[in-house]
């Protein structure tokens, strides 16, 4: 019996050496290489603003613009803890997360259903959301299926505008991806095609 027990006891403290945690924590923002991207470009374009040579192709209200955003999202990244898309429109969206481990996929990022009224669960970090060919995003003009990337530590939630039927969104999108840009599963299909489709995101 004190065998047994014995046995038990170091099968437990082995288990508990060696088991990963289910959900990590995200890195910290010195090793995130969009925070790394905005902190860089905030600091090229503070010393064009500060210089009054604005980068070829930008003139200086894009530039104070620019940097308006960037701090933005570098304060999100800064003071934001849970990266969650919440769909309040009235159909369900496809958001992005990372694939299962028993996912086939060779994408980096996989698309996932959130059906109306619900927002992802705040252990699993929604990285961005999808747009079909044919769902137009207010201050958007993609013209094709797309994806929307969702910084650390945002918060993002879709609306729908009943006059015009377009996705609004509560923050501007950070950076836009098309099929080719990034590993990112974006497949030209269209609204309709969703639900057939994928899986359905976790949620709270």
């Amino acid at each position: 019996m004190k065998l047994f027990k014995l046995l038990l006891g170091l099968l437990l403290v082995l288990n508990i050496a060696v088991a990963q945690p289910a959900l990590a924590d995200p890195p910290p923002l010195d090793q995130n290489p969009d925070y790394t991207q905005i902190t860089e470009t905030l600091l090229n374009l503070t010393q064009a603003q500060n210089t009054d040579t604005p980068p070829e192709g930008m003139t200086m209200e894009q530039v104070q613009q620019q940097i308006t955003d960037l701090q933005y999202q570098k304060y999100i990244m800064e003071t934001g803890e849970d990266t969650i898309c919440r769909n309040d429109t009235a159909q369900a969206i496809a958001v992005y997360g990372d694939k299962s481990k028993t996912s086939t996929s060779t994408f980096d990022q996989v698309i996932y259903l959130l059906p109306p009224g619900e927002e992802t669960d705040d252990d699993w970090a929604c990285k961005g959301i999808y747009l079909p060919n044919d769902v137009k995003v207010a201050g958007l003009n993609v013209g094709s299926a797309a994806a929307i990337k969702v910084l650390q530590g945002t918060q993002l939630i879709a609306t729908e505008n009943p006059d015009t039927g377009a996705i609004e969104l509560n923050l501007p999108a950070t950076q836009v991806f098309k099929s080719g840009d990034v590993n990112w599963e974006i497949p030209d299909m269209t609204q309709a095609d969703l639900t057939t489709q994928f899986p359905a995101a976790p949620v709270d």
